[in-house]
């Protein structure tokens, strides 16, 4: 069994797996339009160009997402996607990637139990924590 995010954009999600890719590193292995699909004729024509399945892989982890209709996206809260990262150094790189051009509800840095953890809402509406946890 795999546990994987998925998550919803409004009109945004080709830009936003974008910006996870260089941010996280990995690959889109998968951006596919609702003109690249069977449902293509049912779909409005506004939507046509907007993603319905988009896949990115870093290392053996994925994150999913797609675009909803006008008005059926609703703000991300309650959750934070989150990263598990061995080295400090790479978790303060991956924060500060994603911090650009978001908003950072709790500045990167050591606590009781992490060399670093920090967390932030990105510019496309997501919440993320970067934690590198101190050995056990």
């Amino acid at each position: 069994m795999q546990l994987n995010p998925y998550l919803t954009f409004d009109g945004r999600c080709e830009a936003a797996f974008q910006f996870y890719e260089q941010a996280l590193g990995g690959g889109i292995e998968a951006m596919m339009t609702f003109a690249d699909t069977p449902v293509a004729e049912q779909t409005p024509p506004e939507m046509q160009g907007e993603i319905i399945h988009a896949r990115l892989v870093v290392g053996d982890k994925v994150l999913m997402g797609s675009d909803a209709s006008a008005g059926r996206v609703e703000k991300m809260q309650g959750f934070s996607v989150t990263l598990g990262i061995d080295e400090p150094e790479e978790a303060e790189r991956v924060f500060n990637a994603l911090a650009d051009g978001g908003t950072v509800t709790m500045p990167i840095q050591e606590t009781f139990w992490a060399r670093r953890v920090g967390m932030l809402v990105e510019r496309f509406g997501t919440p993320w924590m970067v934690n590198c946890e101190k050995p056990a």
